[in-house]
């Protein structure tokens, strides 16, 4: 084979997620509304936590670390997607998809850590509530907070490693609407195969093993919550580990479709449409179902307003 004389490639152009002038004002609107309801959601759980003595537990400190993850997250995206869906011509230069690339993988397997530590959280509240203040200390807390940024930092550093030292000449239009490793890899100019199974082995480390360790505690949960006497006890942790559930099947499983499967060099609609899912809709869903659904946190919200 001859060597590929192209130049490299110094930015990129999204072709974004619809070409309609109209559908896009639609979506800008649309993801506004999203952005707005993230921000705002997310600030005031990790404000309700702050400044609330009571929501001072490890499942809080907890859900304060993942609602400043989902902030990260959103923000590393929807912002350009909104000033794209505004201007014809939809770029990104190589240095900034490198660095969405490195946030957005940080503050998402940092988030699927988060996940798991939480569901572990739980296990310890419902299966062990004898010795849940000596387990789930201040310190070790830090410790799995900390290690779950640690895991999302070098997922990060192995996953942009490989994308990133590819060759990328000539072709530089994105079928899709901000810089991610499946979208990008459709461009490379080289063999993709040991990149896709670095990809991979990395999503067994942070997806598919907090998985197996949240099934594994809920299993648990299940099992401890079914030989209660009281049904209101029964009724309080089901809400409580619903809440925590939802977030999991939907991040989760959005993630694995975008992560788990065989490289296709086409980026279809549905490819796209499971990304908005888990880097739009899913940090604006979390604070709703924590708050809506937890009586902590909308009492806090109470006393924080009456004071």
């Amino acid at each position: 084979m001859g060597e590929d004389n192209r130049t490299s490639v110094t930015e990129f152009i999204f072709l974004g997620l619809s070409q309609d002038p109209q559908t896009q004002v639609l979506l800008f609107f649309l993801f506004l509304f999203i952005y707005l309801l993230t921000v705002l959601g997310n600030l005031l759980i990790i404000v309700l936590i702050h400044s609330d003595p009571r929501l001072h537990t490890p499942m809080y400190f907890f859900l304060r670390n993942l609602s400043f993850a989902d902030l990260c997250f959103s923000t590393t995206t929807v912002p350009q997607v909104l000033v794209h869906f505004l201007v014809k011509r939809k770029t990104i230069s190589f240095a900034g998809c490198s660095t969405q690339i490195v946030v957005l993988l940080l503050v998402g397997c940092t988030e699927c850590a988060l996940l798991a530590v939480m569901s572990y959280d739980r296990y310890v509240a419902v299966c062990k509530p004898l010795h849940y203040s000596t387990i789930m200390t201040h310190w070790v807390c830090v410790q799995l907070a900390a290690g779950s940024w640690a895991s999302g930092a070098l997922v990060s550093l192995v996953d942009t490693t490989f994308t990133l030292r590819l060759p990328y000449r000539g072709n530089n239009v994105i079928n899709h609407f901000f810089c991610e490793p499946p979208a990008l890899l459709k461009l490379a100019s080289a063999d993709t195969y040991s990149t896709e199974m670095a990809i991979f082995a990395m999503g067994v480390v942070i997806l598919l093993a907090p998985v197996s360790l949240i099934l594994t505690s809920y299993w648990n949960i299940v099992s401890t919550v079914i030989q209660m006497q009281s049904g209101e006890g029964r009724l309080k942790v089901f809400s409580t580990c619903g809440s925590h559930l939802i977030v999991v099947v939907l991040f989760y499983g959005s993630a694995i479709f975008a992560y788990m499967r065989p490289n296709s060099k086409i980026m279809n609609e549905k490819d796209k449409m499971i990304s908005v899912f888990y880097s739009a809709v899913t940090p604006m869903l979390n604070p709703i179902i924590y708050s809506l659904r937890n009586k902590d946190v909308k009492g806090a919200l109470r006393r924080i307003t009456l004071k």
